[in-house]
């Protein structure tokens, strides 16, 4: 398993995945580079080096684990198993995951370099532009925010979009007042103190895994990137804030939020895993950045939101948590789940057993559909991983007048871009969600016409004696 980011970049380039890119300018080629390579079949990893601006070594990593093979590889699966196998095998982990506590260790990588006081100057690491009507500069777009809780020491270690202000100024986005950040810091600023934060750029992928994994507040995001990787994360308290640090982190910021209603800036905007831009700028929280520590040619894990089908990890963990939904209730012979589209658009794969099962999965997987509007239903024989196959299943055996149920008032968000202002302003984050039963009619299943494709037992046959023939060979 990989110790840290430099070493996950490594077994990337093992696997002939990663690109390296030369001379690309932070204000939107690194951004514009990352999307295009990420609707890439091949969607390779990104390592951009001799960046306009700043010195050799100085790099950005991006596509870490937008493809499903880097995904297995960072939860420590084999990177070879097909999609949905690797699905399957991290349910299978998921379930028997044993958390490991930090260690503190003596020393940390990322004090090989330090600037304090009036030295802090944050144009010295690379923060790219994004997205065209970006904000401004993103240094945190994968970038983990450590806050320690004021009553009962518990470290909170999440995934929150950092803005740079200038020098020694970023604001950090909590979404909404329900992140675990935004109570941490409420806290202080109650009793009239600055939160101390740390923000880490450049955590290796179990960290960043959990770090945008909904734990319950008390859970340690450490113990459970310890779990993925089967061996304790190595902390060092912070030289200002004396927070627990990775180790092995590339670069890290330090300093505190004062609270919001002293000093603000306006935030954003920045564009969303929808493909769109949910809001203005708005006022967030100012960390004034005290110190800032980095390793020798550090490298900043860019995970930009982009366009879909393109997303930041190429397994669809939402997916597993409503595949668990259907166990749960008793829905059995579920052969997958899968989600599309920025998990917005989910598939389940089913044996059908009686009349209602196909629909009883679509209505529970509706229920459990984080903003999303459409769930397809589909039998065992169709690759839910598969869009071209889902969408063949769609055409030749759902009949839209009869094989179509549309659910009101479901569970969105305030991203979705549908959603109308007015609806937006007051909070109303509804949306309706479409339940496609793409199975053959249960009734008549047996005299449905045969298909001629191979079974999808039959293809992987074949795939795994002929597929090295298939693909193009290795020059070099």
């Amino acid at each position: 398993m990989y110790r840290d980011l430099r070493e996950f970049i490594d077994l990337v380039d093992g696997l002939g995945a990663l690109r390296r890119i030369d001379n690309a300018d932070l204000m939107l080629e690194i951004g514009g580079i990352t999307e295009v390579a990420a609707g890439m079949p091949e969607c390779p990893a990104l390592l951009f080096d001799n960046i306009k601006g700043y010195p050799k070594g100085y790099r950005i990593f991006s596509n870490a684990t937008v493809s499903a093979q880097r995904a297995a590889l960072a939860l420590g699966l084999d990177p070879h198993l097909r999609p949905l196998d690797a699905l399957k095998a991290w349910m299978a982990k998921r379930q028997t995951l044993k958390t490991l506590d930090p260690v503190v260790v003596k020393d940390a990588a990322w004090l090989e370099n330090s600037m304090t006081g009036d030295d802090v100057d944050l144009a010295r690491l690379p923060s790219p532009h994004w997205h065209p009507d970006d904000g401004g500069p993103y240094i945190g777009s994968g970038s983990l925010v450590i806050m320690g809780d004021a009553d009962d020491g518990w470290v909170n270690a999440s995934i929150y979009r950092v803005q740079v202000h200038g020098k020694d100024q970023v604001t950090i986005q909590f979404d909404h007042q329900g992140r675990h950040g935004a109570m941490i810091s409420k806290k202080y600023w109650e009793r009239g103190k600055p939160c101390p934060v740390v923000v880490v750029n450049g955590e290796d992928p179990a960290l960043f895994i959990a770090g945008f994994e909904y734990l319950p507040a008390g859970q340690s995001e450490y113990a459970f990137a310890g779990a993925i990787k089967g061996a304790p994360i190595e902390v060092h308290p912070g030289p200002v804030t004396r927070l627990p640090i990775p180790a092995y982190a590339e670069s890290v910021l330090e300093g505190e939020l004062p609270p919001i209603s002293e000093v603000s800036l306006l935030e954003g905007p920045f564009g969303e895993f929808t493909g769109y831009y949910a809001a203005d700028k708005r006022p967030a929280p100012v960390m004034k950045v005290t110190a800032i520590h980095h390793r020798n040619d550090p490298i900043l894990l860019g995970s930009p939101p982009m366009k879909p089908p393109r997303f930041h990890f190429g397994l669809p963990f939402r997916g597993a948590g409503i595949w668990q939904n259907l166990i749960a209730c008793g829905v059995t012979d579920v052969v997958g789940v899968w989600q599309h589209v920025s998990q917005l658009m989910t598939v389940i794969a089913l044996e059908q057993r009686y009349p209602g099962h196909a629909k009883r999965a679509g209505l529970i997987a509706a229920a459990n559909s984080y903003m999303g509007r459409l769930v397809v239903v589909v039998d065992e024989d169709v690759d839910p991983s598969n869009l071209a196959d889902v969408m063949w299943a769609v055409t030749t055996r759902s009949e839209p007048s009869e094989s179509v149920d549309i659910i009101r008032g479901g569970w969105s968000s305030g991203l979705d871009p549908r959603l109308t202002p007015e609806a937006r302003d007051q909070g109303l984050t509804q949306n309706s969600k479409m339940i496609i039963d793409a199975c053959r009619p249960f009734g008549w299943r047996n005299k449905f016409a045969k298909t001629s494709a191979l079974s999808l037992a039959e293809s992987r046959v074949i795939e795994d004696k002929w597929m090295a023939s298939l693909r193009p060979a290795i020059r070099s």
